[in-house]
């Protein structure tokens, strides 16, 4: 292989070392699970089966998952190849353009902190209606909790995200045996109802198009799986973690979203479920199952908060990997004795302060743009993981590598990053087409022409003066 691609890898690994690899096999797997199981399945999904009907919200899943796993296949490739907390926004910067990567980076971390806010409001709410405690005590203790398991050891982190990860995977399980033995009249004294819910109005009741505005959804809701390639930086034996890792979570994800989607839209008539608060509760409701919204509000709570745990700690990380290249500032770059970096959680942290303030004051403006633009910012960096994927396998071998070298290679190539990629920007030119959505692209356009200029005009000249600065203090050296 070329020296120079194979030092540039190294270089990038060196650069971003410093990191505590305390992260265990078991943490990986359920933090990656648990990153891609949130709110978005238990709140958002009974929209999805309202826009494209029963068997047209199954549909929208498998597609949905489909795309998820090609995904986590490229990045699995690459997180083998190049263990780094900076992830896609790294390999985007090396293997596309620096800009690229500078672009990716700050739409994935606004994105963190605006979603820890949308989280911490969601669980303040939900126990507000249950304690009658106002919900903004409630987002203080949640966001304290944060930050403490944020600054410890990573090692904490994991263990707390693999228990709440957990309690997210069991209520799917229950939701998936409750609700197929309700179907089959074994539970809830209810006749058998079995599929009939799915062909009362029709296969697809709002025509075949609205599995495409459903997509919608369905991708926002299977975001996540990015974690994969930031926890790489600080797992014991990537190496071996990640390609189990990678497959175990695709195949698991697809399974408790298909499975559960089957059950829930069998139960719940597509009519009602885009007005109810929670179409799980009503399976557990259904099957007679005493307290049923209590069970399934706690476990929306746990899941928001391992939502919120998991954002602070993938934003955190990226914001500190960009700092170590010249692309944020270097005190961001600063660990604590934990290792952790303790300047980036305070920002990450106090943005998500800030978004939660512009939630209450500037709701229909300000907010609702921050909201837009990442809605959006989860489908374009999955479009900059495939992207960089095949950038990255098509420079190796320019450069004299060997494909079958890697440890870990996504088959099919270059079908599974091209599919991957045209897939996603299907669901980015769909958003044109969905009024209530189309405000995603309004904010989202001018937010990323002010980055790109920025970019061009101040950090790359600064770049470039900070590399010329080290490569005569190599020379001197030398």
């Amino acid at each position: 292989m070329n020296e120079n691609f194979n030092g540039k890898i190294e270089q990038a690994i060196a650069q971003q070392s410093g990191l505590d690899r305390g992260m265990k096999s078991r943490h990986l797997f359920m933090i990656t699970l648990g990153g891609v199981i949130g709110t978005g399945l238990f709140l958002a999904s009974g929209s999805t089966i309202n826009q494209a009907g029963p068997i047209g919200s199954v549909i929208a899943y498998i597609i949905g998952g489909f795309i998820m796993y090609m995904v986590m296949m490229c990045l699995g490739e690459l997180s083998v190849a190049m263990p780094v907390s900076g992830a896609f926004q790294t390999y985007a910067s090396m293997f596309i353009s620096p800009s690229i990567g500078y672009l990716l980076g700050w739409l994935f971390w606004l994105n963190g902190a605006t979603t820890i806010g949308i989280d911490l409001v969601a669980a303040g709410m939900l126990l507000n209606n249950l304690t009658g405690v106002s919900e903004w005590i409630w987002v203080l203790i949640f966001g304290g909790v944060l930050f403490a398991l944020n600054s410890l050891r990573v090692g904490v982190f994991g263990e707390s995200e693999f228990w709440f990860a957990g309690i997210k995977v069991a209520a799917i399980v229950a939701c998936i045996i409750v609700g197929g033995l309700s179907m089959m009249g074994y539970l809830g004294g209810h006749e058998p109802i079995g599929f009939n819910n799915y062909f009362t109005d029709g296969m697809f009741p709002n025509g075949v198009g609205a599995i495409l505005i459903a997509m919608l959804t369905v991708a926002f809701a299977f975001n996540g799986t990015e974690i994969i390639g930031i926890a790489a930086g600080e797992s014991q034996n990537p190496e071996e973690t990640i390609p189990k890792a990678v497959n175990a979570t695709a195949f698991r994800t697809l399974l408790f979203y298909v499975l559960s989607m089957i059950v829930v839209a069998a139960i719940v008539p597509w009519r009602e479920a885009g007005v109810k608060e929670s179409i799980f509760a009503e399976v557990f409701q259904y099957a007679g199952i005493p307290g049923a919204y209590t069970i399934m509000t706690l476990v929306v709570i746990t899941s928001a908060l391992s939502c919120g745990n998991s954002w602070a700690y993938s934003a955190t990380r990226i914001l500190w990997a960009m700092s170590k290249d010249g692309m944020a500032p270097s005190a961001l770059s600063k660990l604590n004795s934990h290792q952790v970096p303790m300047n980036a959680l305070i920002l990450t942290m106090a943005v998500s302060g800030i978004s939660l303030l512009c939630s209450v004051i500037a709701a229909d403006t300000v907010y609702l743009w921050l909201i837009s633009i990442c809605g959006l910012a989860g489908v374009l960096g999955w479009m900059g993981i495939c992207a960089s994927q095949y950038c990255f396998r098509k420079q190796l071998v320019d450069n004299g590598g060997n494909a079958e070298s890697l440890k870990y290679k996504v088959p099919l190539f270059p079908l599974v990053p091209a599919l991957g990629f045209f897939l996603n920007a299907l669901i980015v030119i769909g958003l044109w087409f969905d009024d209530n959505q189309r405000i995603a692209i309004y904010a989202s356009v001018p937010f990323i022409v002010v980055v790109m200029i920025y970019y061009y005009k101040v950090v790359s000249p600064r770049r470039r003066v900070i590399q010329m600065e080290k490569m005569e203090r190599t020379d001197k050296h030398a």
